[in-house]
């Protein structure tokens, strides 16, 4: 069963040294393939368990981020319920970012101590930080306190949920899944976020939908029950699925799916010094760190930026859950194709970003209609955002492809954790500026072509390579 820790044995690489194109990866080539039958692997065998090991931590990740994005879609009706200041409301949601402070942390216990037992400290926090929003206090100020210290709780099982999904699909998936895995694991995490632009505003009323002949008072009681209601509902989502992985979650398959999960990877302290030397990597990881850190605060205050133009909360809801929903598929069709055609992802991004930029470029002239003439409908903010959503969130798991192959054999955990941090980092940076200047959000519209433009120079000065892909299919051959 796969409930007790990983042991030391299980954690030891069954192959050497990761190979690489360069000097000598013949030879090393024909080591590792006389090796293969010593370490009972074949060509590499995968088991229909990794589905459910799949779902599992996907659901953690879609609950992760609905937890997060639960009161930026709400944000009026948490002010009169609660008394959240704009403050609070921009804090709420800059505890995402904030949790990846101790980012690093996770990704040591994730190299360290493996899969299972890093989920398992992540799903306990946010049954904790979901549990802290439920506990019933009548002091609004305590109250209040309690919900931030929630949210802070449920932010620091973001590296795991964000960085995790590479990590993932190397250990349970062979070479031909392995994109798509990375898309399902990373993507849920956006549907969460997603969802939460639908269930919020749908559940709890707006202030001014409230009806007229109720005193305000009970209005506010009312929509502070709404509220409670998605609370205890969330937080009963998380124990469920705590309860799952607890009770069923293998660190590792018995036997690995591929050359590249059995092979042997770098140490904690020489992965940072290989990744921060590397300038190609560098540059790739800003190129999604901007971009996505950029979007993801934007997304996150989406009610707020569009109040000036007339939008509601609903109309406001509607359009975030659209484009997240629409990022989430196309993400996943766009990785099951790098599965069949591969050696494909630079090609992939320079598509993806050539639309992003366009379509926030639209957006944002669409907002200065009084300045661009442009038509300022429902249509089209519908259509500018969707666009935007689809074009910026199916590139992350292409992204987090091409972090692996770049600087492998770097443990795919710390690659992706240095990247996410860094996205986080720009969102946060953002969401902080965005307290003091809410007042003013035109600069926040044109940072989303800013940076969607200069992530596609990035990308296309980047020189790709698939040092992981050639391990695999060498060998294998």
């Amino acid at each position: 069963m796969g409930s007790g820790w990983s042991s030391e044995e299980e954690r030891q690489p069954l192959l050497g040294p990761a190979l690489g194109p360069g000097p000598g990866s013949a030879r090393r080539s024909r080591e590792a393939a006389a090796a293969l039958p010593a370490a009972g692997l074949g060509p590499g065998r995968v088991y229909g368990r990794r589905w459910l090991v799949l779902l599992l931590f996907s659901l953690l990740a879609f609950a992760q981020g609905l937890v997060w994005n639960t009161w930026g879609p709400i944000q009026n009706s948490a002010r009169q319920a609660y008394g959240f200041s704009s403050w609070d409301i921009a804090l709420l949601v800059l505890w995402g970012p904030i949790g990846f402070l101790p980012c690093f942390a996770f990704m040591w216990l994730l190299d360290k101590r493996g899969l299972r037992v890093t989920v398992l400290l992540t799903s306990f926090l946010m049954v904790l930080g979901t549990g802290l929003r439920c506990i019933p206090v009548s002091d609004l100020m305590l109250r209040r306190r309690l919900i931030h210290g929630g949210q802070m709780v449920n932010g620091l099982a973001g590296p795991t949920v964000m960085n995790a999904a590479p990590f993932l699909s190397t250990t349970w998936f062979s070479a031909d899944e392995r994109a798509t895995a990375t898309a399902i694991a990373s993507m849920l995490s956006y549907l969460g976020g997603a969802c939460a632009f639908l269930v919020g505003p749908l559940v709890v009323p707006a202030p001014n939908g409230t009806s007229p002949l109720l005193a305000a008072e009970s209005s506010r009681a009312h929509i502070k029950d709404r509220i409670e209601t998605v609370l205890y509902a969330e937080f009963g989502v998380v124990c469920l699925i705590f309860s799952a992985t607890l009770a069923y979650f293998p660190p590792r398959p018995p036997l690995p799916p591929s050359v590249a999960a059995a092979s042997q990877r770098l140490s904690y302290r020489r992965s940072f010094c290989r990744l921060l030397s590397n300038l190609r990597f560098l540059m790739i990881a800003l190129a999604y760190a901007i971009p996505l850190g950029v979007f993801a605060g934007w997304s996150g205050v989406l009610d707020l930026i569009l109040t000036p133009v007339h939008v509601s909360q609903v109309d406001a809801g509607w359009i975030g859950f659209w484009s997240i929903v629409g990022g989430c598929v196309v993400g996943i069709a766009m990785a099951r194709f790098a599965d069949f055609i591969r050696g494909m992802l630079k090609l992939i991004l320079l598509l993806l970003f050539s639309g992003a930029t366009l379509s926030s470029t639209w957006f944002t002239l669409t907002c200065l209609n009084s300045i661009t003439h442009l038509p300022l409908t429902t249509v089209t903010l519908y259509a500018s955002c969707i666009l935007l959503g689809v074009f910026l969130n199916s590139s992350v798991p292409i992204f987090f492809e091409l972090f692996v192959e770049t600087v492998y054999p770097v443990p795919e955990g710390i690659t992706c954790g240095v990247v996410t941090f860094l996205s986080n980092m720009f969102m946060g940076v953002l969401l902080f500026f965005l307290t003091f200047y809410h007042t003013e959000l035109s600069w926040f519209n044109w940072c989303l072509p800013g940076s969607c433009l200069l992530s596609l120079l990035l990308i296309l000065c980047f020189r790709e390579s698939y040092d992981r892909l050639y391990l695999d299919v060498v060998v294998s051959v």
